[in-house]
């Protein structure tokens, strides 16, 4: 790993050395099993390959200022998976199980945890799914959980600068009382069209409203979006959107530097009282937007081609706690090396 550039990585998979699963058959979860395979050996017929019966999650360990690796709110992703899986009747492992895999992991593939100063991370995907051979649309009584790892890059590779952002009316992500508050798969497939569609146009993310009426805001590409106003972070309310774990960072690191948070309907109009506005997630952190565009109205949003104050500090906080610079006084990192 000598002549790695870290700094020069994408959002991209790259092998490492070790991966991690668990298999649930016979009403049973089997013991830890530890191997370096990258590959899966599936019936033709397993269920995760015809209905969509398939979940996964994201999350990050940094190598800190102090030396240590630092996992980033690993519990909080067990949570969500479990919704994951109970939304798609799949058995759900237990928090334990979630986090002794990731935390395995780490240990085995520390040498993939990239060096503190380099702005890269070592990016964990736990993935879940049916493997139940068969026909018939029906839950899955067979499934397997692997936790891999990659190191990464910044998710956008031009940092954090502003990006360009297309509203797309005529394609929804995710339907009211849907999926679109679990990590199943399907949300993202249902997104890729509209978001070719708004690359080709030079855009970098489509921002997704309501299914049901197209007059709120949901998310932002694969990711939370917020806006800033008035001393406030205001960010969507919507049983069709994921909780983002950075979200929920950011909200509290608001309220710490003296915002209010509003969780809410944000009407789409509303954009133009925003001062600063910004997707958040776990591969991207904060991507700040510095122009909306409304492919349908012609509506345009414009807040500069600067990173915003408010954006910029809040990015520099959770940055901090991830790396070890400031106080973890919510103890949001699980220090695992």
């Amino acid at each position: 790993m000598e002549t790695t550039d870290w700094s020069a990585l994408g959002f991209d998979y790259r092998k490492t050395d070790w991966n991690v699963r668990y298999s649930y058959t016979d009403g049973k979860w089997s013991p830890m099993e530890v191997t370096q395979d990258e590959y899966i050996k599936m019936h033709m017929s397993a269920s995760c390959l015809h209905y969509g019966i398939e979940l996964f999650e994201g999350l990050k360990a940094f190598r800190g200022v102090d030396g240590k690796v630092r996992l980033f709110r690993v519990a909080d992703n067990a949570r969500r998976l479990q919704s994951s899986a109970e939304r798609l009747c799949l058995p759900v492992p237990s928090i334990e199980m979630i986090v002794d895999a990731c935390i395995e992991v780490v240990k085995r593939n520390e040498r993939f945890v990239p060096p503190y100063g380099t702005g890269a991370s070592l990016y964990l995907r736990p993935v879940m799914f049916g493997t139940t051979v068969g026909l018939g649309v029906k839950p899955a009584k067979e499934a397997l959980l692997i936790v891999y790892c990659s190191p990464v890059g910044a998710y956008f590779k031009g940092g954090i600068k502003p990006i360009r952002v297309a509203i797309d009316r005529e394609q929804d992500r995710a339907a009211p009382r849907g999926t679109g508050d679990v990590k199943v798969g399907g949300n993202y497939a249902a997104s890729l069209l509209s978001g070719e569609k708004g690359h080709e146009l030079g855009y970098s993310n489509i921002m997704y409203l309501d299914a049901a009426e197209h007059k709120y805001i949901e998310e932002c590409g694969a990711a939370n979006f917020f806006g800033i106003k008035e001393g406030k972070y205001v960010t969507p309310k919507s049983p069709s959107v994921l909780p983002s774990i950075t979200n929920m960072s950011l909200r509290q690191l608001a309220r710490d530097m003296g915002l209010t948070v509003e969780e809410r309907h944000i009407p789409v109009e509303e954009l133009a009282t925003f001062e600063e506005c910004g997707a958040c997630g776990t591969a991207a952190v904060i991507s700040p937007i510095g122009f909306v565009y409304d492919m349908q109205t012609k509506a345009e949003y414009s807040y500069g081609e600067e990173v915003g104050k408010t954006c910029l500090e809040l990015y520099t906080r959770l940055q901090d706690i991830q790396y070890g610079r400031a106080e973890d006084k919510y103890g949001w990192c699980t220090i695992v090396l």
